[in-house]
């Protein structure tokens, strides 16, 4: 528990916006359905706790939800006093949350790749796994943050979609704020549009609130209005984040962000998608063969326990959409900016990766 304190100190210490945290044995994460009204903090000692908070969007980001991968085992060794089947029973419960997130997946194999023996071994051997992943993440956003800022000039208008920022990572970026957030702290005079993001709202609760936080000028709009603003010259670059890259480069983002890329393609404007080496999946060859999450539709005929439509309503909610790669003009990484042709760029990353393990 050591090592986690440690941690956790310096990434306060260096003032991130924490989505999660351990603290006086308990974990700790915020509401981020509440925000920017509240901001409403839940402790808990049970893996269980989490997972729930994960799959009904109380914790949510590709990188935030990735570090739950990490947060989750560590809190079922914890629980469990170290029992093995408890871990193994624990990684089964998270990878089940949200079939999308292969940042997710990916985290919990990797620590159940080193849960071996029981007791005090066992929870030093997840600790420290804990510590070394969510370090890596802290990097990733700062230096696919300095690469992705390369593309931004002086003078750019960006168009973003969504929530993918320190609440939806690691507290200093996530994915598309990080490239946001370097440019600005380079002295690029910039400004942002940010999409509201239905049914959820994220882009008007939370990416609005951390580019007030961050002091980046930034307008909120609709969803519908991204065309609109790139026909008139309005916007020169959107960046995205990314929830799953396939092997070919096809983006799974959250539902609208293929409406954008066209928009963005018939406008001549440059769309970027900003994640890790992590979200890519290279046992999926294309974008067709992810699983696209279909969430409750009440989700659509109500915002926060209120209904916004007749009682009967039929509605749809697939939270995700698939973005073609023909659409992307790059895909930002902590190790660079993968351009087309994606497939072989992105099998070289890979080898990178791999050769640095």
């Amino acid at each position: 528990m050591k090592r986690i304190e440690e941690l956790v100190r310096s990434f306060q210490e260096q003032e991130l916006l924490l989505p999660i945290w351990f603290e006086d044995e308990k974990l700790h994460f915020i509401d981020q359905k509440k925000l920017p009204f509240e901001s409403y903090i839940h402790s808990t000692t049970d893996v269980n706790d989490l997972a729930l908070a994960i799959k009904n969007m109380t914790i949510r980001g590709s990188g935030a939800i990735g570090t739950c991968g990490a947060w989750g085992i560590y809190l079922a060794a914890l629980q469990s006093k170290g029992d093995l089947a408890y871990v193994l029973k624990a990684g089964r419960l998270l990878k089940q949350t949200r079939p999308t997130a292969v940042n997710l997946m990916k985290t919990v194999d990797e620590m159940l790749s080193v849960a071996t023996g029981s007791g005090e071994e066992l929870i030093e051997r997840i600790e420290q796994k804990t510590v070394e992943i969510l370090e890596r993440q802290l990097a990733f956003e700062h230096e696919l943050g300095r690469n992705g800022a390369e593309m931004i000039e002086d003078g750019d208008a960006i168009l973003t979609h969504c929530h993918s920022g320190a609440l939806a990572g690691s507290g200093y970026g996530g994915r598309a704020l990080s490239v946001i957030r370097k440019a600005h702290e380079q002295g690029k005079s910039i400004h942002v549009y940010t999409c509201e993001t239905r049914p959820y709202l994220q882009g008007a609760r939370i990416t609005a609130y951390e580019l007030k936080k961050f002091g980046i000028p930034h307008t909120l709009i609709t969803d519908n209005m991204s065309g609109y603003l790139m026909s008139r010259g309005k916007v020169q670059k959107v960046v995205v984040g990314s929830d799953r890259v396939a092997g070919n480069g096809d983006l799974a983002n959250k539902v609208g962000t293929y409406m954008h890329a066209l928009a963005a393609k018939a406008n001549g404007v440059p769309f970027y998608t900003a994640t890790s080496s992590h979200t890519i999946d290279h046992d999926v060859e294309a974008g067709r063969e992810i699983e696209v999450e279909f969430r409750d539709p009440s989700e659509v005929t109500s915002f926060q326990n209120r209904p916004i439509a007749p009682e009967g309503t039929n509605a749809l909610y697939p939270s995700f959409d698939i973005t073609p790669n023909e659409l992307i003009a790059g895909i930002i990484t902590e190790k660079g900016v993968m351009t087309a042709p994606y497939t072989s760029t992105l099998q070289n990353l890979r080898a990178t990766v791999a050769s640095r393990v």
